[in-house]
């Protein structure tokens, strides 16, 4: 019984921990396997689709869960595909500080 209780609350923090907005700095990469609004992140599961919000210029872009990353302990929280790069106007710059957001 005390087993199922702590699996049930852990189960309740993961999502809890899922469902918030996560802020940090966004890179971008290249993916050949794939192509259009996609991007790496380390934890949420393929498929997910997340609103990102470059929070130097106002722009938003939802992507695609396609992969993981990033892995350089630079701060980076997600690294876009060049097409979302594009769309938040970050390319030129390289990196973006940004928020997270899961699309339901």
């Amino acid at each position: 019984m005390k087993l199922f209780i702590l699996a049930a609350l852990g189960a309740t923090f993961m999502i809890s921990d899922a469902s918030a907005d996560q802020f940090g700095v966004a890179a971008y990469y290249h993916n050949p396997n794939h192509g259009g609004l996609i991007a790496a992140h380390l934890t949420l599961p393929f498929g997910t689709h997340v609103r990102v919000y470059n929070l130097d210029n106002g722009r938003n872009v939802v992507v695609t869960i396609v992969d993981r990353g990033p892995y350089a302990s630079t701060g980076r929280i997600i690294d876009l595909s060049t097409v979302a790069a594009d769309v938040l106007g970050m390319r030129q710059a390289g990196v973006a500080n940004v928020r997270l957001e899961l699309v339901q």
